[in-house]
């Protein structure tokens, strides 16, 4: 197949450091071109997935996240470029609402956000344009008067991810400086249970900044250290060498693909029921699932009695790379198998 993927504009792919969906598509993109396919991907420019890319896109341009007149613009861009090929896959939201008239590509888009009163009338609109996937089975069930044509997990390449052994002696947090992700929370776990805290995470916006400091920065000292947002090599190092992920999300999140990473480096998922953690994290062999900070706290302290080669596993089965591509091409053939006939026009008399 001919497959035009299309990134949002803001991160290059895959990411320097923070960037989730650019992490999935690049694993997305190298998947379908190793099988075979052919791959075109609109990025952001400097993009280093080692597949051919849509020219003219622009920088990325981390500070400017979610601004709509960039999307707008970068999928304009990608759609002229990508109409002869025979499905587009859109991880954007403008996108599917602008794509081409009847008789273009299929397209499918990957929701990567909460399906909440914001982004739901616009994931209804797309449902009705293009086959909307779910990452999660929650988010899925939260997508109320949406069609949800499948659901399918993220995956990444375990095979170049080292396996740490924990001896570090301390928990981590990796993700965004946001109440969302439970910076605070982690803190309070790492306290009660009496082990030093790590924390990684990235620091950009406005928004950010002001966390940190009115919140973050005086909880810090007394074993809680903040070691500023890593890179791909110094985050397995960081997850391979922790007893445990600490990620107590306060919020609904769609997929968290930290406690995939973290499980791919042999290291535990301490977590809260919310979102689609339940679906990741098997409680009692790859992580605990708690919800107060006392019971977080005494999962912790139990995290040095798992199977770290069965967190391991996990990613290497349920949450593989191969998995993901796979179910990726199914829902490829079937929009294409959905498609219309083309109309064939009756040959005037007398020609040929």
């Amino acid at each position: 197949m001919r497959i035009g993927i299309i990134a949002p504009p803001w991160l290059t792919v895959p990411p320097v450091a923070y960037g989730g969906t650019e992490a999935v598509i690049d694993v997305l993109a190298r998947g379908l071109a190793a099988l075979g396919h052919e791959v075109l991907l609109a990025a952001a420019a400097g993009s280093s997935c080692p597949v051919p890319q849509v020219p003219g896109t622009l920088g990325p341009d981390p500070g400017h996240v979610g601004r709509v007149q960039d999307e707008l613009r970068h999928v304009l861009g990608a759609y002229a470029q990508l109409e002869q090929l025979d499905v587009i896959h859109d991880h954007t939201m403008a996108g599917p609402l602008l794509q081409a008239a009847a008789g273009g590509p299929p397209v499918i888009s990957t929701a990567h956000n909460r399906m909440d009163a914001h982004t739901l009338p616009v994931y209804r609109a797309i449902s009705g344009r293009a086959r909307l996937l779910a990452v999660s089975h929650h988010q899925a069930r939260t997508a109320t008067g949406a069609a949800v044509a499948g659901v399918i997990h993220h995956g990444i390449d375990a095979a170049g991810i080292p396996l740490g052994t924990g001896s570090g002696g301390y928990a981590c947090f990796l993700g965004r400086m946001h109440h969302n992700k439970g910076v605070l929370t982690a803190i309070r776990v790492a306290r009660r249970a009496g082990v030093p805290l790590l924390i990684a995470a990235k620091m950009q916006s406005a928004g950010e900044h002001a966390y940190f400091r009115e919140v973050i920065e005086p909880e810090l000292g007394a074993g809680i250290e903040y070691v500023g947002e890593v890179g791909q090599q110094e985050k397995y190092l960081l997850l391979g060498g922790a007893l445990a992920l600490l990620n107590p999300i306060q919020w609904s999140e769609p997929f968290g693909m930290v406690m995939i990473e973290a499980m791919a480096t042999g290291t535990p998922v301490v977590s809260t029921s919310r979102g689609s953690a339940p679906e990741i994290v098997q409680d009692g062999a790859t992580g605990f699932i708690r919800d107060t900070t006392t019971g977080l706290a005494a999962a912790l302290g139990q995290c040095s009695t798992l199977d770290r080669a069965a967190a391991r596993r996990s990613t290497e089965t349920r949450f593989s790379a191969e998995r993901m591509v796979r179910e990726h091409v199914d829902m490829y053939q079937r929009s294409l198998g959905d498609r219309p006939a083309p109309d064939i026009v009756p040959a005037q008399a007398g020609t040929p």
